[in-house]
């Protein structure tokens, strides 16, 4: 029974592949019966599916974060030099990212690099306007640096925006300690 046996077992591997490559000649593509319903479109996450047409709103980008939280993260642990080279990277890859613009800015303000804040500040400018935050960033950035009458003018600005943000009242109460330290009494 052995050669008999591989015999009938090639025949009905051959039969059934002939079969798989019938059936696989009856694709979605094909116009349906005559009164039978249509057939549902294709999703994105049917296995094998691709679509190549989408409508503009069904389109989703989802994009890759990661260099924005780890950015944030390395901010908030006061470790700049490393948040700078994640908001770095975050802003080439989402360069219309003010977030990611802005935490590169103070990152910069951080390391000293004043020069390059004000780039990054301007980019974010130019992708939302002169908003609170970034009003209020820059005011700390010049206070940083030592300049003072720039500081609280950006400052003021913010607190036109935004009167009752405790965060920029502290800065403007951290900006008048400045003033106070630096006019010194008769000793």
């Amino acid at each position: 029974m052995g050669i008999a046996a591989d015999i009938a077992r090639a025949g009905l591997c051959i039969v059934a592949g002939l079969y798989a490559c019938a059936l696989a000649g009856c694709g979605a593509d094909d116009p349906p019966a005559a009164g039978a319903p249509p057939a549902p479109p294709a999703r994105a996450d049917d296995a094998g599916t691709t679509l190549t047409i989408q409508n503009p709103g069904d389109v989703k980008f989802f994009p890759d974060d990661q260099p924005l939280r780890l950015g944030q993260e390395y901010f908030n642990r006061g470790i700049f030099g490393t948040a700078q080279k994640y908001f770095q990277s975050a802003a080439e890859k989402a360069p219309n990212d003010p977030a990611a613009w802005i935490g590169l800015a103070a990152s910069y303000d951080r390391v000293g690099r004043f020069d390059l804040a004000d780039r990054a500040y301007g980019q974010a400018i130019k992708l939302q306007g002169e908003t609170v935050q970034i009003l209020n960033n820059q005011g700390y950035s010049y206070m940083l640096r030592g300049n003072l009458a720039a500081a609280r003018e950006k400052f003021h600005a913010a607190l036109l925006l935004d009167p009752d943000n405790l965060t920029i009242r502290n800065n403007v109460n951290l900006l008048d300690g400045s003033y106070k330290f630096i006019e010194r009494g008769p000793q």
